[in-house]
């Protein structure tokens, strides 16, 4: 073993990275969604529908796949959702439309929901169709800040409902989580960026890159010079493991890696540890994992400190990491980084010690006593993500923040009467579908509030 970190970029070869980073789910086939789109009973209320953060009305766009209407489906889909592309490959089906689906018994299968939702709006992109137009112009002029899936599902609403929507992004594209934030074999092809452009296309939409609230705008000045504003900043901070040593070279942010691997033009660039220890259980977790193994890593761990029920990736996220030569851990929380010393007083990671977990009389996570250690060259935190007031400027002495998240109303208007909020800066599912409906519920509560 050598005395130091095994980390090198370049492990795989361009056709091997291609193969690995190919589009994990191929979409569906013309004769393949028509056959799919058979088996749905085109419920009446039916449960999909109920389970759909953003109600999309999927017996409707389902019978327009089976009779041949594809437009119409995606229509009926990105008018529920003008996400719906994004999401169809990246929604957790599993654990809302496909598992209230009533095919979804132990003799039968659910109607593939996501995969018939790509096939329509696939469809939609390819022949590139707008199907919304914009109403008259209002006249009033709304602030989006962050152009992620709540600020774009908001900036869209309300342009087509004639308002003028100024989209303050701080990053070098918009997208936000869809563009940096989602394994890379999710989204292939730049669909995230095709995305975008197609609902800038609506008309009325300026985006300004580059523009950080705090740095570069206030939220002040955004409610002086506009009728109202919407936040859609996202978690704008790494949550922290709390050990000594955590700063030490190898010991990586996996929201930051797979930011870095997504914009990355060629993935031999990358570098990548022979050992790799993921902490964490969420998605991030395990598209980092995952990703780390398909860039060339021999040995990958995930540890989890509770046990596979608890995990916030669903059973077919773990599933599929564990498919690509990924191991978990459950029940083990980290305790100690160990280094390894260098000649210039720095220090890289060489090791993390986890203590055994288990459940206590009264049903909370305790510690047995019992401890194992991990080999590691690089360490990817990934224990969740939070709201750092500071990073908001002034608008975290303005608004009402309690646990991490801004405080909102049913209509996402904040303590500020002016200004809504939405996505993972509230509370709720940190997921995008979750974002896209609270972009929209906001953008029809402004538009109420500006007369319409």
């Amino acid at each position: 073993m050598t005395a130091g970190p095994d980390i090198a970029a370049g492990r795989l070869d361009a056709e091997a990275l291609a193969r690995n980073f190919a589009d994990a789910h191929p979409p569906l086939d013309r004769s393949t969604a028509l056959i799919e789109a058979a088996r749905c009973y085109f419920c009446y209320d039916a449960p999909c529908v109920e389970a759909c953060p953003t109600s999309i009305d999927i017996p409707a766009f389902i019978r327009s796949i089976a009779s041949g209407n594809v437009k119409g489906a995606a229509t009926t889909i990105l008018g529920a959702n003008i996400m719906g592309g994004m999401c169809a490959r990246v929604c957790p089906v599993e654990e809302l439309c496909e598992e209230a689906c009533v095919r979804n018994t132990h003799e039968d299968k659910p109607v593939a929901i996501g995969a018939l939702q790509r096939f329509a709006t696939d469809h939609l992109f390819a022949a590139g169709i707008q199907p919304f137009t914009r109403a008259p112009a209002t006249g009033k002029r709304v602030a989006v800040v962050g152009a992620g899936p709540a600020g774009l599902s908001c900036a869209h609403r309300l342009a087509v409902l004639g308002h003028a929507v100024t989209v303050f992004e701080a990053r070098p594209k918009g997208g936000g989580l869809n563009e940096y934030g989602i394994a890379a074999y999710k989204t292939v092809d730049g669909f995230a960026q095709k995305e975008v452009a197609f609902i800038l296309s609506v008309g009325g939409i300026e985006l300004r890159l580059g523009q950080a609230l705090g740095r570069d705008i206030t939220l002040a000045g955004l409610r002086r010079d506009y009728d109202a504003v919407f936040l859609g900043t996202g978690q704008t901070g790494v949550r922290a493991l709390g050990l000594e040593g955590e700063g030490m070279a190898g010991v990586l942010n996996a929201v930051d890696a797979i930011a870095a691997l997504r914009q990355a033009d060629d993935k031999r660039t990358l570098p990548v540890g022979r050992r790799v220890v993921v902490i964490g259980g969420g998605n991030t977790a395990i598209d980092i994992a995952t990703q780390s193994k398909l860039l060339g890593a021999d040995e990958v761990t995930l540890v989890y400190r509770r046990g596979p029920e608890q995990m916030p990736a669903t059973v077919k996220e773990q599933a599929w990491t564990q498919s690509h030569g990924v191991k978990i851990q459950f029940w083990a929380q980290p305790r100690s980084l160990q280094g390894w010393p260098a000649a210039d007083g720095a220090t890289a990671v060489k090791e993390v010690t986890f203590e055994y977990t288990q459940l206590d009389a009264s049903g909370r996570l305790a510690g047995t006593g019992d401890t194992v250690s991990l080999l590691a060259d690089q360490v990817f935190k990934a224990v969740g993500q939070v709201l750092v007031p500071s990073a908001l400027g002034d608008a975290a002495d303005l608004l009402e923040i309690a646990g991490d998240r801004i405080v909102v109303n049913d209509d996402r208007q904040t303590s500020l009467p002016d200004v809504f909020a939405g996505g993972d800066c509230i509370a709720g599912l940190d997921l995008t579908v979750q974002a896209v409906a609270d972009g929209k519920a906001a953008a029809e509560a402004i538009h109420r509030r500006l007369g319409g």
